[in-house]
């Protein structure tokens, strides 16, 4: 994971034998001396780098740019809200750059009102000098200017406190500079100088200052309001839950030190966005809202899936939770490569799902509760050959291991929405196969204008889903299976009523795999202590590594007390609610624009695939023991593995599963649909009530600033209309590139067929 080494990463991890209280001074040593020499040292796992001379001559500059930016989210810390946010308004900036050069298109900050009523000055003046007064030839090239101007800006202010901006910045400006840009153009001024490179600061610019009133309190680092846990936290290395007052609520966590997914030490895990449902959205309107109650106060819901199951007195009503979270202990079984269980993971086996279920029933009906996985058909040819795909045998424990650890923020943690633009620039993009047209049809399209239109439609669903998806989170405020579970094996067992320890909250028995122990057991204990508990047979957690680099946990019988996610123990589960799944919903939203986008369910080729290599992936204990080559044949089939991967890796029950998934497509359908409307030119200029399509597209209400840079004057600007190519000044670029290690491929990058 990008930002915490393997190596690293395994030392801290592997010292659960220490406990810890132990990893405080490990920590330290992380923080002040292991990870800045990592920094300084890392190649990009993610195996791109957007200036290479290679990706200068195939990839657009728009596909440059936003591979800096996946390059920062995982420098930076692991907040999929934060990172949706940046990939939208990203994505949106680039997208009003190249729209401002279009005969049809329209921006969608640049000239227009938003829904909190900050706006973006543009005339139809300003306009006509800044794309009329050039001639149609250069308008590719002040596009790239322009769009290159506006990430610059854009990434320098929304990483400038990052803990790893010194490396960021580095990047960014080597880009720019490799482009044959001028930092020193500052200027917003379009009046005076209505050049490319203004009307990328200008974008910039506007976009920041909306930023500052969109909702996310990004002035305060996203900090929440009002929010409080009603539970007290859990300390995972301690047998049990005495803290948990309420088993329906989300629980803090209590550890010594905390390291989220990229790899950065950080203080007690507080609720990350809870209240992200007061960010404004982009196609999500007010008739989407659901008002919900928490603790006395309304709390508003985006496309409200209705509350999760719930933990009570009533035994009628409590099947769902008890069953769905219990599904998750079950699946921990799963995760031993030595269980003699051999899967087909191919697409002739795997993907092809069912339709989603819409009852409680239902859900759990959609899963094998104890084989594992959902019960897809399977794919009988690959479209694009014609061929039947071939088998792809390994161990199920290798393949749900793999699965748990790289479908958990994204490979080299993009996060799970960067995680998808990942997917579409390496498995669509840059597919031999592929051929850009939009929706899979008309003509051929320029791979500028394939990856803006395919970027602001991914960057505008992540970031509805991640306000959707929050919005339940906070509102419902739902219990993780960790709380879940260890809460309900100290109630009891909960399927004889006539037997010992039995209660209506406990949790249901199976054979052979969760049960009671009884005297003799080895589990029972020093005079038959832990006689009457629950025990379940499950991976049985850091406490069996000693060191990652060689031992494997394995599974086998523990007190369910004692039982753990398959997650480093310094991470143990994400710090939010469980309801919804947000991987379900970034997921399936992005599988859905994807399909549609490309007019194919199928990637290009018919397949897609990512290996892990043997004793080679795995951070959280050694493996897999073989290679494994995940396969998907549909953007559908990768989205739904996503979501069964988080039941392994023991982050949510089938509750939070499925309606992520049908929120996702909600999502998706409305971003397309608006969308749709700024590329044929038909939105409003106003996205406040009560104003009419049409008119001046230069009306948006921006005070008297006109445009000017919000850390200075317009007045001050350095005149940069074009692009200045200096082949000194890229060969002495290439040679530092390679004095400092700036290469690919350190992870295993996908591959598509």
């Amino acid at each position: 994971m990008a930002g915490l080494p393997k190596v690293a990463n395994k030392l801290t991890d592997g010292a659960s034998h220490w406990r810890l209280e132990s990893l405080t001074v490990l920590s330290l040593v992380w923080v002040l001396i292991v990870q800045p020499a990592a920094l300084a040292d890392e190649t990009d796992e993610a195996g791109v780098n957007g200036v290479d001379g290679e990706s200068a001559a195939t990839h657009s500059v728009a596909r440059q740019w936003n591979e800096l930016l996946l390059f920062a989210i995982r420098r930076d810390f692991a907040r999929p809200t934060v990172h949706a946010r940046n990939l939208f308004h990203t994505s949106a900036a680039m997208y009003d750059a190249w729209a401002t050069y279009d005969d049809v298109a329209i921006p969608l900050f640049l000239g227009r009102t938003q829904r909190n009523g900050t706006g973006c000055a543009f005339t139809d003046t300003q306009r006509a000098a800044v794309r009329d007064a050039v001639p149609d030839s250069t308008r590719q090239q002040l596009r790239e200017t322009a769009i290159s101007h506006a990430m610059y800006r854009l990434l320098r202010q929304r990483f400038a406190e990052s803990p790893g901006r010194i490396d960021v910045f580095q990047r960014t400006d080597e880009l720019f500079v490799a482009l044959g840009y001028d930092a020193a153009n500052e200027s917003t001024n379009l009046d005076e100088e209505p050049g490319p490179a203004e009307l990328g600061n200008a974008i910039a610019d506007c976009i920041i200052k909306h930023g500052q009133s969109d909702g996310s309190n990004e002035a305060a680092d996203y900090a929440n309001r009002r929010y409080e846990s009603v539970n007290a936290p859990l300390d995972p290395t301690m047998s049990g839950n005495p803290g948990l007052a309420n088993p329906n609520r989300w629980q803090p966590l209590q550890l010594d030190i905390f390291i989220d997914q990229s790899g950065n030490s950080t203080g007690i895990p507080l609720f990350l966005g809870a209240e992200w449902s007061a960010v404004e959205p982009f196609a999500l309107t007010a008739d989407d809202i659901t008002m919900v109650e928490r603790d006395g106060e309304q709390l508003p819901v985006y496309l409200d899936p209705g509350p999760p199951a719930l933990l009570g007195d009533d035994p009628g009503r409590n099947t769902a939770y008890l069953h769905g979270h219990a599904l998750v202990a079950l699946w921990s079984r799963h995760l031993d490569p030595e269980d003699g269980a051999v899967w087909d993971i191919s697409p002739a086996a795997l993907g092809n799902a069912n339709e989603l279920p819409n009852t409680p029933d239902g859900i759990l009906e959609y899963y094998d509760r104890l084989a594992g996985g959902d019960r897809s058909a399977g794919h009988a040819r690959n479209p694009a050959t014609g061929q039947p795909y071939a088998e792809n045998r390994v161990p199920r424990g290798d393949y749900t291991r793999v699965l748990a650890e790289f479908w958990a923020d994204g490979p080299d943690s993009e996060t799970p929405p960067g995680h998808w633009f990942r997917l579409y620039n390496e498995t669509v993009s840059d597919h031999e196969e592929f051929e850009r047209r939009f929706m899979g049809t008309g003509a051929l399209l320029d791979t500028l204008e394939m990856d803006i239109k395919a970027y602001f439609l991914l960057g505008a669903a992540m970031h509805d889903s991640a306000i959707a998806a929050w919005s339940a989170k906070g509102g419902y405020d739902y219990v993780r299976p960790v709380s879940a579970l260890r809460y309900m094996a100290e109630q009891g067992q909960s399927s004889d009523a006539g037997a010992a320890r039995y209660s209506v909250q406990g949790v249901p028995l199976e054979v052979d795999r969760i049960e009671v122990v009884q005297s003799g057991d080895p589990l029972a204990g020093n005079g038959g202590v832990n006689v009457g508990k629950i025990k379940v047979l499950a991976w049985r957690g850091p406490d069996f590594i000693g060191n990652p680099d060689t031992d494997v946990a394995g599974v086998g019988w523990i007190l369910m007390e004692d039982w753990w996610p398959y997650q480093r123990p310094t991470f143990v589960t994400p710090p939010f609610a469980g309801y919804v799944s947000g991987h379900s919903t970034f997921s399936r939203a992005a599988a859905e624009i994807l399909t549609r986008l490309t007019g194919d369910p199928f990637f290009p080729g018919g397949l897609a695939t990512f290996t892990a290599n043997r004793n080679d992936f795995l951070v959280f204990e050694e493996g897999p023991s073989v290679d494994v080559e995940l396969q998907w044949a549909t953007y559908r089939d990768a989205s739904d593995q996503t979501s069964l991967s988080r039941i392994w890796g023991g982050i949510h029950p089938p509750v939070d599963d499925i309606p992520g998934r049908q929120m996702g497509i909600e999502v998706s359908e409305r971003v397309w649909a608006r969308a749709a409307t700024f590329f044929d030119g038909t939105a409003p200029v106003s996205d406040l009530d009560g104003v009419a399509t049409g008119g001046d597209a230069g009306s948006g209400a921006s005070g008297g600033d006109n445009g000017r840079s919000a850390s200075g004057g317009g007045g001050c600007s350095v005149a940069m209309g074009t692009r200045r190519y200096d082949p000194l000044l890229a060969v002495l670029f290439g040679l530092a590139l390679l004095l400092t290690g700036f290469r690919a491929g350190a992870f295993t990058s996908f591959r598509v067929r």
